[in-house]
């Protein structure tokens, strides 16, 4: 429901908005035991049974806002339990990174297929003459499935003229490219952590609020009230995110933040691109069949455990935020680097050791804007500076969106061997590129330039967006095609890269 504000998305502003609060004001451990009672204000419940079992759900939602884990609720702990190894300004995320509180959970059906009020007990009662297993019959003159019976194959639902049958699926595990959520034996939601890969998108589609996600709030704004110089790395897909404003206006409130300045993703996008381009015109095909593109980690991820295989044939180019995170680096070697963007499975990318050592954090643009209410700034009030993007290419700005990266890749390829054929293929959602993936392995891809991206729509619709996809999404079109230059070969710091590389 990105760009709707909801009862779970207000909850979630409040609380990432008074951690941040804290961080700049100081830790306070009586203050923070009273933010549940803060928040959930009043003696009624409001969304769930008990106004007991509200404040809880917020509390363990503040523990996860600090990067601490859940409590285990067979044993008494404090809200504060383990929250003060948290108050620092290094901190790497520690797995689970998304996460599953039980008692917020509302046992969502697993796959289920029912029977509607809006039966109109039909002549034809097409639903059972077509069901193989003859679950469905007529009782007190409206269809019904006997459950028992049902192998949710889903006819009877096509064949309703009325569409008053329909398929009743747990909205988090429907959207799992991984399959990794399942019941546990009270029939709550449970994730598989070796299935996970953090895309989020589950986070996104529980309507109850019972999936969160870690966050660093805290710990990059301790690190920004420190005497160490911070950088921000803010990826393509903020247009559109802060409303309609200026880029200079945007660098402006990261600087009343206390950030040293900010520099756009796009800009290690060019150096992808160009890294991309190169291996791809080396390798394929005469050394391997395909080549799929690495920028984003939960498909590169989901690639590697379902299909090991195919390990070697996903570019083995640093990703965007990676090689920006070096080059800030390179120039301003005792800093700390944030990347501030749209997706949540650049945390778990960060966490890596390799890695970690170049992106000290990373906060979604949800958490930005929070940090940003807390200190009351309004974007839209700040003064002009220089304008965000001026070293980057239109090509390397359309990363956010789905087809941009293939998109850039071929244009590269083209400029630098313009009889080269490029051929390329994507998908956008971890289903669909699963789809992909199995179809290339039956050989339909051979030669191929292949872009996943697990958030459909691509990064603008990551979980850690606030603006709506399609809005988004022209913003991003629209900031690409205003860029000065198109064409990532024209990067200056295209020098840099093999330097990058060996770091």
């Amino acid at each position: 429901m990105r760009g709707i504000k909801t009862t779970k998305s207000r909850i979630r502003k409040m609380i990432f908005t008074e951690v941040a609060k804290m961080a700049y004001e100081g830790w306070d451990e009586k203050k923070f035991e009273n933010l549940p009672y803060k928040i959930i204000s009043g003696e009624v419940a409001q969304y769930r049974d008990s106004v007991f079992v509200e404040r809880e759900v917020v509390a363990e939602r503040l523990r996860a806002a600090m990067g601490v884990s859940l409590r285990d609720f067979n044993d008494f702990s404090s809200i504060c339990e383990g929250v003060d190894e948290s108050l620092v300004d290094e901190k790497y995320y520690e797995p689970p990174l998304i996460d599953i509180i039980k008692f917020a959970c509302n046992r969502c059906p697993e796959n289920q297929v029912v029977v509607t009020d809006a039966c109109q007990n039909c002549l034809e009662h097409p639903c059972v003459e077509v069901c193989p297993k003859n679950a469905v019959s007529i009782k007190n003159g409206k269809s019904h499935i006997d459950q028992e019976k049902c192998v949710k194959c889903g006819m009877c639902v096509n064949a309703c003229s009325y569409n008053a049958i329909i398929r009743q699926e747990r909205p988090c595990s429907k959207v799992c490219g991984m399959n990794a959520i399942k019941s546990d034996s009270l029939g709550r939601a449970e994730i598989d952590p070796d299935k996970c890969v953090s895309c989020g998108m589950c986070l996104v589609h529980c309507p109850f609020g019972a999936i969160i996600d870690k966050s660093q709030i805290y710990q990059t704004i301790t690190a920004l009230k420190s005497k160490t110089p911070v950088y921000a790395a803010i990826a393509p897909a903020f247009a559109g995110q802060f409303g309609n404003v200026s880029t200079g206006k945007i660098r402006t409130a990261f600087k009343q933040l206390g950030f040293e300045d900010v520099v756009e993703v796009a800009v290690g996008a060019d150096l992808c691109t160009i890294e991309e381009a190169q291996d791809f015109m080396k390798e394929v095909p005469e050394k391997q069949p395909f080549m799929a593109t690495s920028c984003c980690p939960a498909w590169s991820v989901m690639a590697k455990k379902l299909f090991p295989e195919f390990a070697p044939y996903i570019s083995m180019a640093l990703t965007p935020m990676v090689l920006t995170a070096r080059l800030i680096k390179e120039q301003h070697p005792e800093c700390k680097v944030v990347f501030v963007g749209p997706c949540a499975a650049k945390k778990l990318e960060a966490s890596r050791r390799t890695i970690r050592s170049y992106v000290d954090f990373v906060l979604t643009f949800e958490e930005f804007s929070s940090i940003l209410d807390a200190k009351e700034i309004d974007i839209d009030r700040c003064e002009e500076d220089e304008p965000l993007g001026s070293e980057s290419s239109g090509d390397g700005k359309g990363f956010a969106v789905s087809g941009g990266v293939a998109k850039a890749v071929e244009n590269a390829i083209k400029k630098m061997d313009p009889e080269r054929e490029v051929l390329t293929a994507r998908a956008e959602g971890l289903p669909e590129c699963r789809k992909m993936l199995q179809l290339a392995k039956a050989g339909k891809y051979n030669g191929y330039l292949l872009e996943g991206m697990a958030c459909p729509g691509g990064c603008v619709a990551g979980a850690g967006t606030i603006a709506p996809v399609k809005k988004s999404t022209v913003a991003v079109n629209q900031m690409a095609q205003k860029s000065d230059e198109q064409s990532v070969l024209s990067s200056k710091y295209k020098e840099y890269l093999h330097i990058l590389e060996e770091k």
